[in-house]
């Protein structure tokens, strides 16, 4: 799983050399975020099923998308957050670059899923978020950087 230091280590072990001063930088940088995604994480977790809930009715009671299809994405949400919630412990995008993002168009098409509908909902999770009263700054911006990571990989 891809995460700061393994990126780090991988790419310092395929050039044959040390980790370079940039590149302890650099996981120092994420162990210093730490507390941020592990704030974010935590609210993540408490919040999933409602979050996911609150997304999907946003999105499915415009009346734009149809409604048999609700449930397939409600589940697919939920299994996106999630994978932002193991990026978030983990401090690197490896959790949605490895279960989620590769052949995740294909699924989708394949569900005959929206696409548009996904983004929609992850960009109104993104909106949602409310400083302090669900996080703190810094735990927004983790989660949300995670968002825009997802939203535009869909796009």
């Amino acid at each position: 799983m891809k995460s700061a230091v393994t990126t780090v280590v991988t790419s310092a072990d395929a050039a044959g050399r040390f980790p370079s001063m940039s590149d302890i930088e650099a996981v120092r940088g994420s162990f210093d975020r730490a507390p941020a995604r592990m704030e974010a994480a935590e609210k993540l977790a408490s919040g999933l099923e409602k979050l996911t809930a609150e997304a999907v009715d946003a999105v499915y009671k415009k009346g734009t998308y149809d409604q048999a299809n609700k449930d397939k994405c409600a589940r697919d949400i939920n299994h996106y957050l999630r994978l932002i919630n193991y990026c978030l412990v983990t401090g690197g995008t490896g959790p949605l670059d490895e279960w989620g993002i590769a052949g995740m168009r294909e699924v989708i098409r394949a569900q005959v899923l929206p696409t548009a509908a996904y983004i929609e909902a992850f960009t109104y999770i993104r909106e949602r978020v409310c400083i302090p009263r669900d996080m703190s700054q810094q735990a927004a911006t983790e989660f949300k950087g995670l968002l825009d990571y997802l939203i535009n990989a869909l796009s």
